[in-house]
């Protein structure tokens, strides 16, 4: 009966790891997320708004004694909490002055703005070229913030 010969394996030579590159110090803040906060004036428009017409889903709700003081809305791994204006600086105060949002999908924007024209909203801008070349249309919600979509490549 014939017996096989043992053979011994040799390791692979390991790869040798590029040093890794040092930070500039003190390192530069680095973030995964970030999320907005907007004081609203009707914290059940605004809900349904981003619900309705932009699609963001309902996620967390503050209340306060009984009442609904916040609702954070999601649309992938993005948030937009929307709280309700307790008009302490007065009820015909002005919102979303000097303040954009701009918000980047993989989804079609010309789909989504056509959904919002279809629904009667309307575009600050057509979904048309940027100067420094993104596909993006600009919308106002409610409340006149301001929202750019940008579509990503």
């Amino acid at each position: 009966m014939a017996t096989r010969k043992k053979t011994t394996r040799r390791a692979a030579p390991r790869k040798t790891r590029a040093p890794k590159s040092q930070r500039r110090q003190p390192e530069s803040l680095r973030l995964r997320s970030l999320s907005v906060s907007l004081t609203v004036s009707d914290l059940e428009r605004s809900v349904a708004w981003y619900r309705d017409m932009l699609g963001f889903t309902p996620g967390e709700r503050w209340e306060e004694d009984g009442q609904l003081r916040g609702v954070q809305m999601k649309a992938g791994s993005c948030d937009i909490m929307l709280g309700q204006d307790d008009f302490a600086k007065g009820r015909d105060r002005r919102k979303g002055e000097g303040f954009r949002v701009w918000v980047e999908t993989a989804q079609g924007i010309d789909a989504i703005a056509a959904r919002l024209k279809a629904k009667g909203w309307p575009l600050d801008r057509e979904p048309s070229d940027t100067p420094w070349g993104d596909w993006a249309f600009a919308l106002t919600d409610p409340d006149g913030f301001k929202l750019t979509f940008i579509q990503a490549e």
